[in-house]
Parts: structure tokens; C-alpha cells; sequence
């Protein structure tokens, strides 16, 4: 088989592939042998009729038809492994003839591929990180936390605060259907809501109605309105901090004891959570660099695809169902569309962020990288595995997965990192504020 490829313009690409007479008959014996099981014929038994009986009943255009599309469906993994390609959707095949006895076959297949933006810059990126050691102010944070489990809540005589839970009816205007409903509760300020709901919310009063309305802070997402009416609200009491209360309730002998339990947890967290955060903040600011004012749409798709695909098999192996999880957390499948949207679009930004500093470094991939992907995988028979992967045209697949992960590791290695101690950070500014 002969494969050439055309030039890559507005991230399409167009292979010409030219097939072998002798696979091409070999393909239209098969197709014949296929029809003859398949299919009865009087006079004969099954498998056995020839060709010349099989071409008046069922006429020859049927059968090399089936043969046409049996080799162009079988080359197409070549094509894919040869040119290197991850095409974002099925090829795009024209004007395809059929096959002809003792004839090369020859056609053309065009491909969309996921768009190659550049970056504004190829410097390393700066990005903030909590310290690597436990602070005072991480450990405040963690037994605010414990204690809050502990609050209890009582009616509130007066208008809405920050940090209040309300009871509200939301009613959608437009655009908010995710968060309207009668009887919501409501915490102020967690973050849960949009932020300008929040800010409306404090200052009414209990029976008081107001129309809020706000633009998401997403690319073209629309504005959004509801309409509010407060029911009731309520403060929470959180209990005083004492070596008693710590003792009953949490089994420690004293506060310092639970401090000393707490960093220690906090110890083992940060051991396995900092690098994952390390690598996700500084491929998001790379992400930021990138060089495309619109996202491809048909690439944005591919995304969407794979995400909800995963996520939904991640319900199945909890035992749920999608209908069952959007009940649960309140949300419409029109709201979780959108979202899933917006998460593809942020992932494919990343993708195409890292692929252009792939392109930088000159990052390659060879045998041995691709046989440690797969034993990282718990492959048991590697040479198996890449085979089939190799029948199936998914390789290049493979490859870009290697040269992602390499050029994350040399931009996490190369990134400026400035320590941070965030919940001191909110602490103050939570201060400032209430000043």
C-alpha cells in the first residue's frame, strides 16, 4: 500500500492512498466467498455458488461495493499509524469508485485534525503554590472546619448577612434554570452561587422579593436572571474552642493535641497533593499563552465526547445512573451539557497549549517510551497490546499522550514558583473586609 499526504491547510489534511492490484483481487475473492455464505442460492449448497450466478442475482456493483468498503475500512488504520494522525472526527471520503479486477485501486480520504496554534511564550511560567510545610493558618482553617460540624443554627431577626443560610424560592427569569427552585437553601458566600447572587442576597429581609441577574464568567455564555424571595434566614452557632469540648468530642486531650493530629494529616495530604496541583496550575497559566481566539468546534467536540463518555462510565461503575446524579445534585441535563461543555473547552485550550510546547521542545517519542506507557498501564503482554493498538490505528493516539506528558514534566520542572500561604491570604482578606 502507498500513502502520501497532502500539506496541512486550516487543519485538514488529504491522504491519497493507492492499493495493489493483487490485494485488491484478493479483497473481491473475499467479498465473493461472503456473498455465497451469506446469501441462498437455488441449485447450490451454501458458500458454493460462483461467481457468475452470484453476479445475476445479486448484480456485481453489490459485491465489489462490499469490497470497496471492506479495503477502504481495513486501510484505514495504516493510514492513521503512517501519516501519525489523530483525526477529531471519521474521514471524509469523495467521489470513491469501486474496485476493478487486477487493477490498483486508488482514492483519497480527507482529515480534520485538532488545529496547531503557537504560544504567545515559550518562557517558563510563574505560578503561586502553598508552602510545602504546614502553616499555623492551614491548620486554623482545618479545625474551623472540624468545629463547623458541630455548629448548630438558629432563626435570625434581621437582614441577610455573609455566612447566613437562607431558605429563598428561586424562580427562574432566564438563563439560571441549574439554581432555581422552591424551599432552596442557601449559604452565603460559600461560592456555591454565582457571586453576584450572594451580594444581592445580603441585606434583604425575610418575605423581601428582588430580581438578580448576572453574565457567567464564561466566554459567550448569556446573562442570566432569577427572581428571589426570602424565606427565612438563620446564623450558625459555632461552639467555643475549649480543652473540654475537644476532649468529649474529638478524643483528644487538648486543643494542642488536635493541632498536632491535624498537621500531621495535613502533612500526609500535602505529600500527594502538591505535585498534581503543581502540574495542574502551571499547564493552566500555559494554557492562558495560548494563540486561538476561537476553539475548534470540531475538536471542542472530540473533547466533549471523551469527557462525558468517561464520566459516565464512572457513574456506571458507582452504580448510577446520569438521570440519578443530576437529580441528586440539583442540576437540569440542558445545565450539565453546558458545563461539560465548558470543561471540554478548557481541556482542549490545555491540549492544544501543550502540543505547541511539544513542538518547542522537539519532544520525540521512541520504542521504549512507548513500551513503558503501556506497562505504566499494567499491561500484562506489551507486544500483544501494541499490536492490536497498531491494527486499530490508535497508536498515534499513544504517541501524543507520550509527548504530552513529556513536555509537562519539563514545564513543571522549569516553572518559577512563588510560595503562598493562601488561607493566611483569605484570613486577612476576610479581615479587611469585615473592617
Amino acid at each position: 500500500m502507498n500513502i502520501s499526504a497532502s500539506d496541512v491547510k486550516d487543519s485538514k489534511l488529504t491522504a491519497t492512498v493507492t492499493i495493489p492490484a493483487a490485494d485488491v483481487d484478493a479483497a473481491i475473492k473475499k467479498a465473493y466467498r461472503a456473498a455465497a455464505k451469506q446469501y441462498r442460492f437455488p441449485g447450490f449448497r451454501a458458500g458454493k455458488a460462483p461467481r457468475q450466478v452470484i453476479d445475476s442475482m445479486l448484480g456485481t456493483e453489490a459485491v465489489l461495493a462490499q469490497a470497496t468498503n471492506d479495503l477502504i475500512g481495513a486501510s484505514e488504520p495504516q493510514i492513521l499509524n503512517e501519516l501519525d494522525i489523530v483525526p477529531v472526527k471519521d474521514g471524509n471520503f469523495q467521489d470513491i469508485d469501486m474496485v476493478k479486477d487486477h487493477e490498483d485501486y486508488t482514492f483519497a480520504v480527507e482529515y480534520s485534525l485538532r488545529p496547531a496554534p503557537e504560544l504567545s511564550s515559550y518562557e517558563p511560567v510563574e505560578i503561586e503554590m502553598p508552602p510545602a510545610e504546614v502553616t499555623e493558618a492551614e491548620i486554623d482553617a482545618q479545625v474551623d472546619m472540624l468545629m463547623s460540624y458541630h455548629s448548630t443554627f438558629e432563626d435570625a431577626d434581621r437582614a441577610v448577612e455573609d455566612g447566613d443560610y437562607v431558605t429563598a424560592d428561586i424562580k427562574n427569569v432566564k438563563n439560571a434554570e441549574a439554581i432555581s427552585g422552591e424551599g432552596r437553601m442557601v449559604a452565603v458566600g460559600a461560592g456555591n452561587l454565582p457571586k453576584a447572587f450572594d451580594e444581592a442576597l445580603v441585606g434583604m429581609k425575610t418575605g423581601e422579593t428582588k430580581e438578580v441577574s448576572w453574565t457567567p464568567e464564561v466566554e459567550g455564555a448569556p446573562e442570566a436572571a432569577v427572581e428571589v424571595t426570602v424565606k427565612n434566614v438563620r446564623e450558625r452557632k459555632t461552639p467555643e474552642l475549649t480543652d473540654e469540648f475537644v476532649k468529649e468530642n474529638f478524643g483528644f486531650d487538648d486543643i494542642a493535641a488536635m493541632r498536632d493530629a491535624v498537621k500531621l494529616e495535613l502533612e500526609a495530604d500535602k505529600t500527594s497533593q502538591l505535585p498534581q496541583l503543581k502540574e495542574n496550575r502551571a499547564v493552566s497559566k500555559l494554557a492562558e499563552r495560548l494563540q486561538l481566539d476561537e476553539m475548534d468546534a470540531d475538536y471542542e467536540q472530540s473533547v466533549f465526547q471523551d469527557l462525558g463518555q468517561n464520566f459516565l462510565q464512572s457513574l456506571s461503575s458507582r452504580g448510577m445512573t446520569l438521570d440519578t446524579w443530576l437529580s441528586a445534585n440539583g442540576l437540569t441535563s440542558e445545565a450539565f451539557i453546558a458545563d461539560l461543555h465548558r470543561q471540554a473547552n478548557d481541556v482542549a485550550r490545555e491540549s492544544l497549549a501543550l502540543d505547541a510546547l511539544a513542538r518547542e521542545l522537539k519532544i520525540e517519542v521512541t520504542d521504549e517510551d512507548i513500551d513503558e506507557e503501556f506497562k505504566r498501564a499494567g499491561v500484562a503482554d506489551v507486544e500483544a497490546s501494541k499490536k492490536q493498538f497498531i491494527a486499530e490505528g490508535r497508536m498515534p493516539a499513544v504517541r501524543d499522550s507520550i509527548r504530552r506528558s513529556k513536555a509537562v514534566d519539563q514545564l513543571v520542572a522549569d516553572a518559577k514558583v512563588t510560595e503562598v500561604d493562601e488561607f493566611a491570604k483569605a484570613a486577612e482578606e476576610k479581615g479587611a473586609d469585615a473592617e
